[in-house]
C-alpha cells in the first residue's frame, strides 16, 4: 500500500494546481486528514507525514485515537453530533463542522468552557438523506447564535452529491460561497465566517476553485484499513 506521506505530496500537488487556476495561495487551503475509517496507526502515520488536522464524524473513533494521539493534532468532527454526545467530544475538538441545529447550540455553548469554532452545515443540494439547513434558513439560525458566548461561527461547512457531473458540484460550492459572503456583509462580531468547509476525496479540487478554505480527504490520503 502506499504510503500516507507519499499520497500527500499527490494531494498537495493537485491542491497547487487548484490554486493556481483560481489565482490563490495553496497556504489558503486547511487539508483535513479523515481517519474514520482507519486505525491509530494510520492516523498516526499521517501526523508523520506533517499532516496537522484529523477529521473524525463518530464520538466513539475520536476518543479512541484521543487517547493515543491526545493534543498532537488540531481535532474536527465532521460528523452528525448527537446532542447528548457533545459533553463527551467538546473539551478535545477545535472545531465542529456540523451546527445545524438550535438544540445542539445549547448543548455545545452549555458544555464548553472556551469557544468552539463552529461551522454551520449546509444542505445546499437539497437531498433528503443529507444533513444540515437548507440555506434560507442559515441567516436567521445565525443571528439566533448571537447571545451564545462559546460559540463562535467560523464558516460554513456542505457535502456536495456524490456524483461526477462538474457542473453541478461547482454550482453546490459556489452556492455555499455566496452564502458565506452573504454572512459576512452582516459584520457579525460572532460570526465571521470565514471557513469554507467543503470538498472530499473526489471533488476537492473543483471545491478549491470555487473557494474552499478546508477540504476533507479521507480515502485519497489515509485510505481505508483492510
Amino acid at each position: 500500500m502506499m504510503k500516507v506521506a507519499a499520497k500527500l505530496e499527490d494531494i498537495k500537488e493537485q491542491i497547487n494546481q487548484a490554486c493556481g487556476k483560481a489565482n490563490r495561495e495553496p497556504n489558503e487551503v486547511r487539508l483535513i486528514a479523515v481517519t474514520k475509517y482507519v486505525s491509530i496507526e494510520r492516523a498516526n502515520e499521517a501526523l508523520e507525514a506533517g499532516i496537522t488536522d484529523l477529521g473524525e464524524n463518530r464520538d466513539e473513533g475520536l476518543l479512541n485515537k484521543w487517547e493515543v494521539l491526545g493534543d498532537k493534532p488540531v481535532w474536527h468532527y465532521i460528523g452528525t453530533l448527537q446532542t447528548r454526545k457533545v459533553k463527551k467530544i467538546i473539551d478535545k475538538v477545535e472545531y465542529i463542522h456540523s451546527l445545524d441545529r438550535l438544540s445542539l447550540a445549547e448543548e455545545i455553548n452549555k458544555r464548553a468552557n472556551r469557544k468552539i469554532k463552529c461551522l454551520v452545515q449546509v444542505n445546499v443540494s437539497a437531498e433528503e438523506s443529507k444533513h444540515g439547513l437548507p440555506p434560507e434558513e442559515v441567516i436567521p439560525f445565525i443571528q439566533s447564535l448571537r447571545t451564545f458566548k462559546n460559540i463562535c461561527v467560523e464558516g460554513l461547512m456542505t457535502m456536495a452529491p456524490f456524483i461526477n457531473d462538474e457542473l453541478v458540484l461547482r454550482e453546490c460550492f459556489r452556492k455555499l460561497r455566496k452564502l458565506r459572503e452573504q454572512v459576512q456583509a452582516l459584520n457579525l462580531d460572532f460570526a465571521p465566517c470565514t471557513e469554507l468547509s467543503m470538498g472530499m476525496s473526489n471533488d476537492f479540487a473543483i471545491a478549491i476553485e470555487e473557494g474552499a478554505t478546508m477540504v476533507r480527504i479521507g480515502t485519497a490520503l489515509v485510505g481505508e484499513d483492510e
